[in-house]
C-alpha cells in the first residue's frame, strides 16, 4: 500500500508517477490510497479533541491511512494479495507517515513490512514532534479570526472561507500517537515489522534544509557565519564536532557544506531507523540513492534530489513528463523494482541476477547499497557522522532549549 508524498498538503494516489501496472507484473498486488490533506486532514484543535474523547486531535490524513490498511485487511484476498502479508510504502510525508504507523499501536497487525524513502516519523532530518498543545494553538487563533463559536459552525462554513488554517502534520494526539514516536523506538515498543529504507544524495536540491539547496529553493543564502550560526543553534555543544566534520573557510565551502550535511542527516535518519527494527531481530535494509537522471534530454541539474528515486522504483518511466530514460536508466530501474518486489514478497530485496544486498544490523558498521548507475555496496560505513549525528539526536531528545530544529 502506498502512501504518497506532497507536505501532507498535496499529491494524489492517482498520479501518474504511481501507476502501479509495472510492478504488478512482477507479483505483488498494488493499492494506492487518497488520504485528507492540509486543514481537512491535519488541523488541531481541543473542541475536536473532546469531540473525539482521547487528549489530542488531528492526524486525520493519518487516520484515512489505517482505514485503508483494514480495508485490505478484510479485502484485499478479493484481489489476490495476501492479507497477512501486506507492506505500507511511501516517499517524503508518507514516509514520513510509515514511520509513524509503524510507531503506533492502532496500526498493529495491519502490516507485516515497511518501506519509507526518503522520510521518517521525525521528517528528513531529526526533530522532536509537535505536542497536542502545540498545534491546536494556532488551531484556536484561527477559528477565532474566522467568527465561528464552533465546530459545527465550522463545518458549515464552504470550503473556500477557510481561510488561515494551517496543516500542523502528525503531532502527539494521546491515541494514534502515544507520545513522541522517537520515544516509542528508544523504549522499544514500536510495531516489530521488516523495513527497507533510504535516502538519495542530493536530497538537499529540493530545498528541504535551509540555505543547502538549489538557487531558488533555498540555497542563496548560505555563507560561513549562517553555517556556524547555525550550527550553534542546532547543536550548541556538539558544533564543534559538527564543524570538524563540515569545515568551512569560504562562503561556497558553506553551500557545500551545507548541501552534504543535509543528505548527511537524512541518510543517518534512514539508517537508525534499519538499525532499530534489526535490533528488534527483524531484517532490514538500507539504500542510498545517486544516479542522475535525463531531464529534457540533460542529466538534472538537480542531481540525485529528494523524489528522484520513485520513477525507478515503480519502474515508471512515463511517470513524469521530463524524464527522457537512457539504457542505464531503464536497466537501474528493472533492476530497483525487482529489489523493491522482493522485499514486499519475502522481505528481503535479494534474488537472481541482482548484485547482494547485505541486510543492514547495526549503526556503526552495516552498509547501504549504493544504487548508482550500477547498484554496488559502500565501500565503508561514515562511521564519524554516523556517531555525531546519533548524539545529537540523544540531545536533543534531552529536551536541550537550542536542540529543535
Amino acid at each position: 500500500m502506498w502512501i504518497y508524498g506532497g507536505g501532507f498538503t498535496g499529491g494524489s494516489g492517482g498520479m501518474a508517477w504511481y501507476d502501479g501496472e509495472n510492478l504488478a507484473a512482477k507479483g505483488p498486488v498494488i493499492v494506492t490510497i487518497n488520504y485528507r490533506l492540509g486543514s481537512l486532514g491535519f488541523f488541531a484543535h481541543p473542541d475536536l479533541a473532546k469531540e473525539a474523547g482521547h487528549p489530542g486531535s488531528g492526524n486525520y490524513g493519518m487516520m484515512d491511512a489505517i482505514a485503508a490498511l483494514q480495508w485490505i485487511k478484510r479485502n484485499i484476498a478479493a484481489f489476490g494479495g495476501d492479507p497477512n502479508n501486506v507492506t505500507v510504502a511511501g516517499e517524503s510525508a508518507g514516509a514520513i507517515m510509515v514511520g509513524a504507523l509503524v510507531g503506533s499501536p492502532q496500526a498493529k497487525g495491519l502490516f507485516k513490512r515497511a518501506i519509507a524513502e526518503s522520510g521518517g516519523w521525525m521528517g528528513l532530518q531529526m526533530a522532536r514532534m509537535k505536542t497536542a498543545a502545540d498545534a491546536e494553538a494556532p488551531g484556536v487563533k484561527a477559528v477565532e479570526a474566522l467568527g465561528v463559536k464552533s465546530m459545527a459552525e465550522l463545518r458549515a462554513k464552504p470550503l473556500n472561507e477557510l481561510t488561515g488554517m494551517q496543516s500542523q502534520g502528525l503531532v502527539i494526539d494521546g491515541y494514534l500517537i502515544p507520545e513522541d514516536v522517537s520515544l516509542i523506538f528508544q523504549s522499544g515498543k514500536q510495531n516489530v515489522v521488516d523495513v527497507l529504507t533510504g535516502s538519495n544524495k542530493d536530497e538537499a536540491n529540493f530545498g528541504i534544509c535551509p540555505g543547502a539547496g538549489l538557487a531558488g529553493r533555498g540555497g542563496t543564502n548560505m555563507s560561513v557565519a549562517n553555517f556556524k550560526s547555525r550550527a550553534e543553534q542546532r547543536f550548541g555543544e556538539l558544533s564543534d564536532q559538527y564543524l570538524k566534520l563540515y569545515p568551512v573557510a569560504s562562503d561556497d565551502d558553506a553551500k557545500k557544506a551545507a548541501h552534504e550535511a543535509c543528505a548527511d542527516e537524512v541518510n543517518w535518519n534512514m539508517r537508525q531507523w534499519a538499525s532499530a527494527e534489526a535490533g528488534k531481530g527483524k531484517k532490514a535494509y538500507t539504500y542510498f540513492f545517486s544516479h542522475v537522471q535525463n531531464v529534457n534530454g540533460q542529466p538534472s541539474p538537480a542531481g540525485a534530489t529528494h523524489t528522484a528515486e520513485i520513477s525507478f522504483a515503480w519502474n515508471n518511466p512515463k511517470g513524469q513528463a521530463t524524464q527522457t530514460w537512457t539504457d542505464v536508466d531503464t536497466k537501474l530501474a528493472d533492476q530497483m523494482s525487482s529489489y523493491w518486489v522482493n522485499f514486499i514478497s519475502k522481505g528481503d530485496p535479494n534474488g537472481a541476477g541482482l548484485p547482494r544486498w547485505p541486510e543492514y544490523k547495526d549503526l556503526a558498521n552495516s552498509k547501504v547499497m549504493v544504487l548508482g548507475d550500477t547498484p554496488q555496496v559502500e565501500l565503508a560505513a561514515p562511521a564519524p557522522k554516523l556517531s555525531f549525528y546519533s548524539a545529537a539526536f540523544q540531545r536533543l531528545l534531552k529536551g536541550s532549549p537550542s536542540a529543535a530544529n
